[in-house]
Parts: C-alpha cells; sequence; structure tokens
C-alpha cells in the first residue's frame, strides 16, 4: 500500500535507519544526574528493550551498583535511556563498561560453545549417514534426522 501523505512519509525511518549510526551520531552519550549522588543517564541510540534490558539487569547484579532501570521513550523512537547509581567506590561509567565487557566475554564463550556443538552434531551426522549406508542424508522418517 503506497501513502498518499507527504508528511508521514517524510518521518517514517526505512529499516536500516532504525540500527545503522547517521553519520556524526554517537552510539552512547552520558549526563551527569545533578539531583543525585554517583548516578548518570546513558543514552543508546539505535537500540530497543533487547539491549536496554540485558545491560540493567546486570548492572542490578553489579557489586557497587545501588539501582539501575531503563526505559524507551516511545515505541518508534529506537532509543534507550539507561540510569545507573553506584556507591561512591566505581563511577556509573566504570560500572557500564564493567558490565558491558563481562557480557562480551559471557556471549563469546556462548558463541564458542555452540559452534563446538554444532561441529559435534554435524560430525555424529555424518557417522551416521555412513553406517546407514549414505543414503543421501534423510533418516527413516525422511526429515534428515528430525
Amino acid at each position: 500500500m503506497v501513502s498518499t501523505n507527504a508528511r508521514h512519509d517524510d518521518n517514517v525511518q526505512t529499516g536500516f535507519e532504525l540500527f545503522v549510526l547517521q553519520e556524526g551520531e554517537k552510539k552512547i552519550t552520558e549526563k551527569v544526574v545533578s539531583g543525585m549522588s554517583n548516578c548518570s543517564d546513558f543514552l543508546l541510540l539505535k537500540e530497543d528493550h533487547t539491549l536496554g534490558n540485558l545491560l540493567s539487569a546486570y548492572l542490578k547484579m553489579a557489586p557497587h551498583v545501588l539501582m539501575a532501570g531503563y526505559k524507551i521513550g516511545h515505541p518508534n523512537v529506537p532509543e534507550v535511556l539507561i540510569r545507573v547509581q553506584t556507591d561512591g567506590t566505581v563511577t556509573p561509567r566504570e560500572a557500564l563498561v564493567t558490565v558491558c565487557k563481562q557480557l562480551v566475554a559471557m556471549y563469546g564463550q556462548l558463541g564458542r560453545e555452540f559452534q563446538k556443538e554444532l561441529a559435534l552434531r554435524q560430525y555424529a551426522d555424518q557417522g551416521e549417514n555412513a553406517a546407514a549406508g549414505g543414503g543421501g542424508g534423510a533418516g527413516p522418517s525422511g526429515q534428515n534426522g528430525f
């Protein structure tokens, strides 16, 4: 369906614009909250609930973080605001960076384990196919082992 509303068409973002930063855009900006001690707001552009919830949950588990939460200002605007307050031992920025590094390491390990298990599964499937006489890869049900 083609829209005939020119004003609306100017405001609609194409799919890639929802997650690709434009020239000069910064992924994360920090704003220190003046009314609370050791507290900062981080605005993450081109992100949604997936990253906001993940970071918020892991920040809450960090030892020196007193409070962490996130919000999405509007469902059509791909921005996440994360607020972090620490006990003063570390800054909110240090807490966020530490959690991000931990998550990158954790998901890197998950990826390596997945690739290892996938390779083992493929190797096992090849052995089963060879033992069955190399019947073209289809099991008894014709569903490739599923």
